[in-house]
């Protein structure tokens, strides 16, 4: 595959997006570490995916979708083919009687939303498209309770729309993670409130997590999924796991359910450091702990 001739080809019937050759995914995800994708896209409209989307295809070519980074760990040689970064950065909003119809883009970061029944997704770092694709959700809310339909483009190009209900959502689940389908905008419903009392309830969940949660360093947020019949930050505290450190990465000793990276950490590191807590807390406790963030590249 001659990705330079991939890159001027996409350059020449692209000339308003932003294109990049051999860009570094440390810029690009929460975690600052990764190697290269061969060729990164900026899409900033739907005729630029459905040209992406049909071109990948006829040349057979891989293809990622890596929003605002994350929940995604981009392994240290980086990603071949290419990755593209979906800005579509709109808000609609439709009142109606006591409800909000809110139609977000993908690419639009989850606490530009003032809203009541939003508040829950303040300080979470992510773009709304990732928080559908994974049903994200903290302090009892969740995308699977707003969502009331998703727009998409499926593998052929296609503007489809499907209903929250369709969606198959469960815990970090929905059926965006089992297929090609690219999210282009969600419509929330929500309901009306006084914008004193949301910014009240969002200031105070975001203090929550300022408290308890490491967000002065780089990490993807919860690095686990929670545990059936168990908290997994507890357990990995319990096994004296806070504060194990592997190269750059490190077991947050304000939250033991983060891994972050010191400064200095590679991929690698994540991941053996991952590896590591999984294999100390099923020894010590019997229980399998599984990773939550996203794993790409090679």
């Amino acid at each position: 595959m001659d990705m330079q001739k991939i890159y001027e080809e996409l350059h020449e019937n692209m000339p308003q997006a932003e294109i990049k050759k051999d860009e570094p995914m440390s810029k690009h995800t929460s975690f600052r570490v990764g190697g290269p994708a061969d060729i990164w896209i900026k899409i900033n409209n739907i005729e630029e995916l459905k040209y992406i989307v049909k071109y990948v295809k006829e040349k057979n070519i891989s293809l990622n979708i890596v929003g605002n980074g994350s929940n995604t760990l981009v392994k240290d040689k980086g990603v071949r083919g290419i990755v593209i970064s979906p800005a579509f950065d709109f808000v609609h909003i439709e009142e109606i009687e006591d409800s909000v119809k809110v139609t977000v883009g993908a690419g639009v970061k989850l606490p530009k939303l003032e809203i009541e029944g939003f508040e829950f997704a303040s300080g979470i770092p992510g773009a709304i498209g990732g928080a559908v694709r994974m049903n994200a959700g903290a302090y009892d809310g969740e995308m699977k309770k707003i969502v009331e339909s998703v727009r998409y483009m499926d593998e052929k190009g296609n503007v489809k729309e499907v209903k929250g209900e369709e969606i198959n959502f469960s815990y970090r689940y929905s059926r965006f993670k089992e297929n090609n389908e690219i999210i282009i905008d969600a419509t929330l419903k929500l309901k009306k409130g006084n914008i004193n009392e949301i910014k009240e309830k969002t200031a105070d969940i975001t203090n929550k997590r300022i408290e308890k949660q490491p967000l002065n360093m780089p990490s993807a947020g919860s690095t686990f999924k929670r545990g059936n019949d168990f908290i997994t930050a507890q357990i990995i505290d319990e096994a004296g796991l806070k504060g194990y450190q592997i190269g750059g990465a490190k077991v947050s000793e304000k939250h033991a359910g983060f891994i972050v990276n010191t400064g200095t950490a590679t991929a690698d590191d994540i991941l053996n450091l991952i590896d590591y807590i999984i294999k100390v807390v099923y020894e010590k406790f019997g229980k399998i702990i599984e990773p939550e963030v996203e794993i790409i590249g090679e």
